[in-house]
């Protein structure tokens, strides 16, 4: 049992420097999509990674500074400056943990597994994309080119040596992980040859302190809340919904249960502290979190362990990890891509409903093109839609009548709600009826208030008509509103929480 503890924590170790090591280009890159330093990046990563991996709510994910948040960001530090960020950070945290005091994490859930694939592959293909900066280098006029010639082909073929690899070391050894095995590799390569190559260093310097408190330089008042908010909000929603989606994926992969709302007031938590402390804010990062899950951890440490590492290179180690080769970084990358991208997508997507079909690309497109908040929302809205119309073509009746045909009984099918409601009035004949109706809804579903209308419109109309109708088979809530409404004379016949509503007709 000893042996396999410390194997174990050999590999959460091992696994926190290889995630601590791709950690700092991105972190870099973020801060220069929200326009603040890049030891802004760096701490608000290193911030965020600890509290997350200490007390969040999924072991093993591996939570920083991101692009998602970077973008939303951008507009708010080029209209008002630096300051208003840490502000909206701070406010940002706040939302986030009430949302996780809330439960409302408890709704990633019911996300289709549609919209999840869409997810995944949009992902990994903005993953892919933002790989392909690192093949461009300062112009003599400032502006960014393309890599050409050698340069090129050496970046190239690193990357490929890089991703050969990590292919390869699982086939041959466990003791170390595949990436940080390449990284190490790819690394000693250039420095033994003397290969010239794009490295961290060529980026941005990484050499710091320690994160320094700082309270947010704003005025107090309603115009900064009015700036704020709106930008706290989204990148609230846009942080929990990328944080749940990695924690789903993380769930399914290592066939486990996080805790949601944990992991929101963890977030909420974590990005109030950076705030505090000059950061960007950020969320779990599912590229980072694949690399830590494909190496094998599974426990706290790992997230720790990238954290404190992240630190060291601050202080510490800048000058060694400025060296490492850029392209042993998008290799690791290029390979989360590979495992991420969900390529049993394609294959069925000839099997599956056109509608499901559609969302998988749309999902796709819509966070390549946009965010991912975004493209889940529109996600939704087009599954929750087709469920509605689908749900809608289920409501049905079948007739009986009593021996001497003076009741008629509709025993209707499927569910009464704001979908169905034109359905289920082209079922009821008022006119061709006879004096008593009993409508059944042992085998139906109220779920609406649209529902509840219609069927004390159904009533009205019976009323009028002149004839007695009794709903039978209630729910007990839609009972209790029904009789709020003032509609029913009579509340009988409670049976197993069913109810039976009495109409009389109209004087």
């Amino acid at each position: 049992m000893n042996i396999n503890k410390i194997s174990q924590f050999k590999t959460e170790t091992l696994s926190g420097l290889t995630v601590a090591l791709a950690l700092v280009p991105e972190a870099i890159a973020f801060a220069f999509i929200s326009h603040v330093h890049p030891l802004v990046g760096l701490c608000s990563a290193f911030i965020i990674c600890l509290i997350t991996s200490l007390f969040g709510g999924r072991p093993g994910m591996i939570s920083g500074a991101t692009g998602a948040l970077a973008v939303v960001s951008a507009s708010l530090v080029l209209q008002h400056g630096v300051e208003y960020l840490f502000a909206t950070v701070v406010l940002m945290g706040i939302l986030q943990f009430g949302a996780g005091v809330l439960n409302l994490g408890r709704f990633i859930r019911l996300i289709p597994h549609p919209v999840m694939l869409g997810f995944v592959n949009g992902l990994a293909i903005v993953i892919f994309l933002a790989q392909l900066g690192q093949f461009k280098v300062a112009g003599s006029h400032g502006a960014a080119t393309w890599m050409s010639g050698v340069e090129l082909y050496v970046m190239l073929g690193l990357v490929a040596f890089t991703m050969f690899i990590i292919y390869i070391v699982p086939k041959i050894t466990k003791l170390i992980p595949s990436a940080l095995a390449a990284i190490l590799a790819v690394f000693g390569f250039t420095q033994l040859f003397g290969i010239d190559t794009k490295s961290v260093g060529d980026i941005a310097s990484i050499a710091g302190g320690l994160p320094q408190f700082h309270l947010p330089m704003v005025p107090l008042n309603l115009e900064t809340l009015w700036i704020v908010f709106p930008y706290a909000l989204t990148m609230a929603g846009v942080g929990l919904i990328e944080s749940l989606l990695a924690l789903v994926l993380i769930d399914d992969i290592t066939e486990t249960r996080g805790d949601n709302a944990k992991e929101c007031m963890t977030q909420g938590v974590a990005n109030i502290v950076t705030g505090f402390f000059g950061g960007m804010g950020g969320c779990a990062m599912i590229g980072q979190s694949m690399i830590n899950i494909s190496s094998g951890a599974r426990r706290r440490i790992s997230g720790v362990v990238a954290a404190v590492c992240l630190l060291s290179f601050i202080l510490f180690g800048s000058s060694i990890i400025e060296m490492i080769p850029i392209a042993s970084l998008v290799g690791v990358m290029f390979m989360v891509v590979i495992g991420t991208f969900a390529w049993s997508s394609i294959r069925i997507m000839h099997k599956i409903p056109v509608v499901d079909a559609v969302v998988v690309v749309l999902v796709s497109g819509m966070t390549v093109a946009f965010d991912l908040a975004i493209a889940v929302l529109a996600g939704l809205v087009l599954s929750a839609l087709t469920y509605c119309w689908k749900s809608a073509k289920q409501i049905k009746a079948m007739t009986s009548f009593s021996n001497d045909n003076s009741v008629k009984t509709y025993r209707l099918y499927g569910p009464l709600f704001f979908g169905s409601i034109t359905s289920f009035k082209e079922l009821f004949s008022v006119d061709k009826d006879p004096a008593k109706v009993v409508i059944d809804f042992e085998n139906s579903q109220v779920w609406d208030h649209s529902a509840l209308e219609a069927l004390k419109k159904l009533a009205d109309r019976y009323n009028l008509a002149n004839k007695e109708i009794i709903i039978n088979g209630v729910s007990s809530d839609c009972a209790r509103l029904l009789k709020k409404a003032g509609h029913q004379v009579a509340l009988e016949c409670e049976v197993k929480q069913r109810f039976r509503l009495l109409f009389k007709p109209v004087a």
